[in-house]
């Protein structure tokens, strides 16, 4: 095995054999980062490299990643597992090339590495750059910066949108941290996001929600409160604040719409800073879930997850396979290059958090997509959804999120409480 010592932290090579990983120790590495999904030709797998490293005594991260499809998340987890590692990291793939990119675009986006500099890093250690060249130049050309923020406990994805050019932004889909199990909330999400507004210098444009959630409470009241920015939802949220007024018997619930600044239609446009931005109404999760198109970027929320996690359930109370797979065709019908920007990832194989795919990469891997016609989809979906229990959030997030993350007001004692309706579900899978 050649290993490059790229920095004082970071090697890199291509695919090491076994009996190479059992000598890396002894060579001064603490850790190995496996950037080869599994299946991809030639590569042992993540079970093999993770034995062989725990043998070696080395940390092991996975983070499968392909050089077509690389996405700040990527990027990301590789800062990450560097910055985690006790020392000395051997970040490998099939030629070395992917572990390089990985580094020069963390270097890139913190400002340290031009364009031309990638380039020049690729030419003297032999390794093909084109790639994340042109994912950095796409990147810098007029089209909105993203930021997401995972939230491990309930496995969302909240955006930071934004507008290099005028620094303006849009918050999409923000959480509240909410304990069931002692009552607490909290907004350690939501200050992690006004935390790097603040760092970057940004303008808080909007607060958008894509539909209320069944399982987080939405942050959207708490960063109106501290931004002032309006907050926008679809309007056809009416339609589930009557659906769930009548669960919760909640007489008192208004149902016009007015916890928010902004109910978006369906073709209604908005500008985050100087980007054009439109709404897709997308029904199927929910009655009123909507997509945001923010210049090349979509936000689809709960209908497609990444390629392999297929899509969203269509079994809440007023959902549908049939409209989502409508939705879905209507997302798929985008530019093939549009970044589609999910919000949620549950992390099949233990990989690291990823968000961000392209509606070719879905159009051509997806497995609940690629080939499937709307029968087979939706005998698909509803065969999987008879099989998932309820959100274990969802009766206690749903009387928060119809009114806009508004928490129950406080009861004469100055406690707020939640109201929990008993068998308002029936037939959910426990």
């Amino acid at each position: 095995m050649n290993a490059i010592q790229i920095t004082d932290r970071l090697a890199i090579a291509a695919q090491p054999a076994v009996e190479d990983i059992a000598r890396l120790r002894a060579q001064g590495f603490a850790a190995l980062v496996n950037l080869r999904p599994n299946g991809e030709e030639g590569a042992p797998g993540d079970r093999i490299e993770r034995e062989a490293a725990a043998e070696a005594g080395l940390a092991y991260r996975f983070l499968p990643v392909s050089m077509g499809a690389m996405t700040d998340a990527d990027v990301d987890a590789f800062r990450a597992a560097l910055a985690e590692a006790k020392g000395p990291v051997l970040a490998h793939c099939r030629t070395g090339a992917r572990a390089l990119a990985l580094h020069a675009l963390g270097e890139a986006l913190d400002g340290r590495m031009s364009v031309a500099d990638i380039g020049a890093l690729g030419t003297v250690h032999g390794l093909d750059m084109s790639a994340p060249i042109a994912w950095l130049e796409r990147r810098l050309r007029s089209r909105p910066e993203v930021k997401g923020f995972f939230d491990p406990r309930t496995w969302s994805v909240q955006y930071v949108v934004t507008d290099p050019a005028t620094k303006r932004c849009a918050i999409i889909d923000p959480v509240l941290d909410y304990d069931e199990k002692s009552g607490q909330t909290s907004t350690v999400n939501a200050d992690r996001i006004l935390a790097y507004v603040a760092e970057k210098g940004l303008t808080v444009e909007w607060i958008l929600d894509t539909h209320p959630h069944a399982d987080h409470f939405s942050a959207a009241r708490y960063l109106k409160e501290k931004t002032g920015a309006p907050t926008a939802i679809g309007d056809h949220v009416v339609e589930v604040q009557r659906l769930w007024k009548g669960i919760y018997n909640w007489p008192a619930l208004q149902t016009d719409g007015s916890q928010w600044d902004r109910l978006f239609a369906e073709g209604d446009t908005f500008k985050v800073g100087g980007i054009d931005a439109r709404v897709m109404f997308s029904p199927g999760h929910t009655l009123a879930s909507i997509t945001y198109v923010i210049g090349d970027a979509a936000f689809v929320h709960d209908t497609i997850f990444m390629p392999d996690s297929g899509t969203a359930r269509a079994d809440f109370p007023g959902g549908s396979a049939h409209a989502l797979w409508q939705s879905i065709q209507a997302i798929l019908a985008l530019p093939e290059e549009t970044r589609l920007f999910t919000g949620h990832d549950y992390q099949p194989g233990g990989r690291h958090p990823r968000f961000e795919s392209t509606v070719a990469e879905q159009k051509r891997t997806n497995p609940h997509l690629a080939g499937i016609a709307e029968a087979a989809f939706v005998d698909l979906r509803q065969a999987r959804d008879r099989t998932l229990p309820m959100p274990k959030l969802i009766l206690h997030a749903l009387q928060v999120n119809v009114r806009g993350g508004r928490l129950p007001e406080p009861e004469d004692n100055g406690r707020r409480y939640l109201k929990i309706p008993l068998n308002a579900l029936e037939g959910a899978a426990w």
